[in-house]
């Protein structure tokens, strides 16, 4: 059943729920040398590929995220725009990455209001004068979008704060859901206008645009796609309560390059991944990569670092070392210890302010001489949660000061004021320990800030009067739940709810000797001075054209509705398997041999009841009356399952548990694979798989005859798949010298005989035939999982041997489009029995008699 989400897709995109106005398309193709570039207009057609030409060899990204790095102000004289580089944003650092011939455009929102009749003007003047693309997006709009579903509901929910109660968050609201993918349609329309989807690499950031690379992969299916979050991913047990869940996994998954902080974000991700989507992941060749609808989509794990020259630059100022004299003067004979955070609730500025109070409670003697400055950046969100963190901080700051505090000296100083870029460096340079607090933050980069800023320059040491050669110190007390934490290992961890033991490492990192400061200080620095931005986006962009290097090697489809859509993408040589092509090829043949599975192909994997129903066995008894048919049924299930429900149709074959057991019909008897007749080794195995059963809720264990399965579709998806991994290493050890093997396949561990498989049953029946002196011209093979994978290679190379004169046709066809080594497809059971009755159709009508085939069957022993 669809979810509600997806309901009135159309209408939610084009803005209709919201009464949006369509995005204008006037802005020009981007063209940086003569070429052709296809129109972009017409975007809504869902053909899949782009036309467009490339436009020449010079490389091309465009960044995409909610705001622009731009300042915006208008000239109060001539009342028109005035715009400028914003060269604080990330954004903006990140280009040192790429190439210098690489041409950069941004995609995002303006920080100020431009009025309608304004906005062609000014999105003519953002692109020729800085490569940048507004998205204008109305007012009521980027309030529901950003202060309402971004801000109310991802940005708690990513930081671990459910809306338990409506004092406590607010609960979900689907207008501002609606506006969410408004927006960040809008988002996409002004991407494709400037695209060139044959060359252009696109990187979103941030979780404000997590269902724009669907609109994107929609319109262009092998477009180079890559995301960054910038902001944590919470566990699946906090994730899951988010109602939209399904549709933003998606989302991201219609990248090719998924990137996050920490390897918790992306384990975090990959859990949700497999519990509410199904899909597994494996690591391949150092790369953690997702199978999605045979695309592979990368995780990268890689944090964000800092602008080195942009940093040292503001050092060198005559301002940053008149202002680091001035604080140096300020807090003569005291110790610094600093604080910059913005004023929202999961910073833990007030647990950081209790620890101090704790501090100077537990040392009396470090009173008057330990201070903790606290720099207040502005909120970026707005609500009660913000005005009761703020009004938190004041109170405990004034009771801190009223107690430890005296006429000279202020143990809590508060700067709550836009504090420009150079006095925050002197503050940095000046504080003997950098304290960050944070409940939960996505990166964090002040840590990284503060190491620059304590190494300094030789431009700023000369205008302090130090000697060019002096050691450099610094400490680090940091939140184990920041995404910078794992990089610091030289950083004092500490659990910011934990007062007591933040007090304890804000007073070891003061007391500690300058020599172990020096050595923790030095290998900080050589880490963040490698690992700067630049350093991030490069390797970013080097992994987004690898997971994109085999886009035009394949075929894609568009498949899914709504915020459901993604990109199929199979072997060029893989195509429905059409019913008219099939039965005019069968029509013109004479000895066909068919192989079909049973559960998935014939019968519905979801079905309830496992029997066939009437049309099955109808079909079934047409394709074996016919004498020139060879119809086996090849199946996992045990042959007195398929004995019963196969009954009535006499002339079938059958082959029961992957081909232990084989009947040719009804009449004849079980012949047992006598490779693996020695069957001890199931004395070893099903004491290890009841461990694994017990120890494992959900799991179970099938017995057949000739093999043990270890089922856990019903347990715990990362615990089974864990359990799953171990018990595979644990049977191939204990049955390292039996005749058995072991394969884990979906949600199970199989171990069966050596020689047994589908594939060798299917060379089991060719080859009879072929001694029989009745070689087929028409061989079909349908099969929906991994185990017939090798029946359609066994056929192959069992038909292609010298010995033929002329080859048969051969119709491997796969259940689901997916990949395979089959070349057809069919899409589900349904379908495989349509194309069965179409056959039956085409059979003749005479009854095939027993003798017949003992007689042709026995020729061949």
């Amino acid at each position: 059943m669809a979810s509600r989400s997806c309901a009135n897709f159309l209408d939610l995109a084009s803005g209709g729920l919201l009464d949006i106005p369509q995005t204008p398309r006037t802005l020009p193709r981007v063209m940086t040398v003569p070429g052709i570039i296809s129109d972009a207009d017409g975007y809504d057609s869902n053909d899949g590929d782009s036309d467009a030409t490339s436009s020449g060899s010079r490389e091309r990204k465009i960044i995409v995220a909610n705001m622009l790095p731009l300042h915006a102000k208008r000239d109060t004289e001539t009342g028109r725009w005035c715009f400028s580089l914003d060269e604080d944003l990330l954004l903006l650092h990140l280009k040192d990455g790429f190439s210098s011939d690489t041409e950069v455009i941004y995609v995002g929102s303006l920080k100020a209001d431009i009025d309608a009749s304004e906005q062609e003007e000014v999105a003519q003047k953002l692109l020729d004068d800085f490569n940048c693309v507004p998205t204008f997006l109305p007012h009521d709009l980027q309030k529901k979008f950003y202060l309402g579903f971004c801000k109310q509901h991802l940005w708690p929910l990513f930081h671990y704060m459910l809306p338990m109660c409506p004092d406590h968050g607010d609960r979900f609201d689907r207008v501002l859901w609606q506006a969410y993918v408004s927006a960040n349609k809008i988002f996409a329309d002004k991407v494709m206008e400037v695209i060139n989807p044959d060359d252009d690499c696109v990187w979103v950031h941030d979780y404000h645009l997590m269902v724009l690379p669907t609109f994107l992969r929609k319109r262009f299916n092998r477009i180079k796609l890559g995301f960054f979050l910038h902001s944590p991913f919470p566990s699946s047990e906090i994730y899951r309560t988010l109602p939209v869940r399904d549709e933003i996994l998606r989302g991201l998954l219609n990248c090719d390059l998924i990137g996050f902080h920490t390897f918790d974000y992306a384990r975090h991700f990959l859990s949700c991944c497999s519990r509410m989507l199904g899909l597994d992941y494996e690591s391949k060749r150092g790369h953690i990569g997702l199978d999605y609808f045979g695309r592979t989509v990368y995780i990268k794990i890689l944090p964000v670092g800092v602008h080195m020259g942009r940093l040292e630059s503001v050092l060198n100022l005559p301002a940053t070392a008149t202002k680091i004299k001035e604080i140096e003067k300020q807090f003569d004979g005291k110790k610094l210890i600093l604080g910059i955070d913005d004023m929202d609730i999961f910073k833990g500025i007030s647990l950081k302010l209790l620890a101090m109070e704790q501090l100077l409670q537990q040392h009396p003697g470090m009173r008057g001489k330990v201070v903790l400055v606290q720099i207040v950046n502005p909120a970026r969100g707005s609500g009660k949660d913000v005005q009761e963190a703020k009004k938190e901080t004041y109170l405990t700051a004034k009771r801190i000061n009223e107690v430890y505090g005296s006429p000279n000296y202020e143990p809590v100083v508060l700067i709550d004021r836009p504090v420009p870029r150079f006095e925050k460096s002197a503050y940095y340079a000046v504080a003997e320990c950098c304290i960050v607090n944070a409940v939960r933050d996505g990166m964090n980069l002040v840590p990284y800030k503060y190491i620059v800023c304590r190494q300094g320059t030789p431009i700023m040491d000369e205008a302090l009067g130090r000697e060019r050669d002096s050691p450099h110190t610094s400490m680090l007390v940091v939140s184990e739940f920041i995404g910078c934490s794992p990089s610091l290992s030289g950083a004092i961890r500490v659990n910011p709810w934990d007062i007591d033991a933040v007090a304890d490492a804000m007073t070891l990192a003061i007391n500690m000797r300058d020599s172990e400061k020096q050595l923790r200080h030095e290998k900080h620095y050589r880490y963040v001075s490698t690992h700067d931005v630049a350093y991030w986006a490069r390797s970013f962009a080097q992994d987004l054209e690898r997971a994109c290097r085999d886009h035009y090697s394949k075929r894609c489809w568009g498949i899914g509705l709504g915020l459901g859509f993604r990109v199929l993408s199979l072997s060029p040589s893989f195509r429905r398997l059409s019913i008219d092509h099939i039965v005019s090829a069968y029509r013109k043949t004479e000895r066909r041999a068919i192989f079909l599975d049973y559960d998935g192909t014939v019968v519905p994997e979801t079905s309830i009841i496992k029997s066939p129903g009437p049309e099955v066995i109808s079909v079934l008894k047409t394709l074996c009356s016919d004498p020139n048919n060879t119809v086996f049924i090849v199946s996992g299930r045990g042959r007195s399952s398929l004995s019963e429900w196969l009954a009535p149709c006499e002339m079938l074959g059958i082959a029961a548990e992957h081909g232990y057991f084989i009947r040719w019909n009804k009449t004849s008897e079980w012949e047992t694979n006598h490779l693996g007749a020695d069957l001890e080794w199931k004395k070893i195995v099903e004491p290890v798989m009841r461990s694994y059963t017990e120890a494992t809720d959900g799991s179970n264990i099938e017995i057949k005859e000739s093999a043990l399965v270890w089922h856990h579709q019903d347990a715990d998806p990362d615990f089974g798949s864990c359990q799953a991994k171990e018990l595979l290493d644990h049977l191939e050890s204990v049955l390292a010298n039996e005749p058995a093997v072991v394969k884990r396949g979906q949600h199970i561990v199989e171990v069966k005989p050596q020689g047994v498989s589908k594939g060798l049953v299917a060379e089991k029946v060719l080859v009879r035939m072929f001694n029989g002196g009745r070689p087929p011209d028409f061989v079909m093979c349908v099969g929906d999982d991994r185990s017939d994978e090798d029946m359609f290679e066994s056929i192959l190379s069992t038909v292609s041997g010298p010995s033929l004169p002329v080859p048969p046709e051969i119709f491997a066809c796969t259940v689901g489009r997916k990949p395979s080594k089959a070349k057809y497809y069919l899409d589900d059971a349904t379908d495989v029995l349509k194309l069965l009755q179409g056959l039956a159709t085409a059979s003749s009508s005479k009854p095939r008699h027993l003798a017949d085939i003992e007689v042709s069957f026995e020729s061949g022993t």
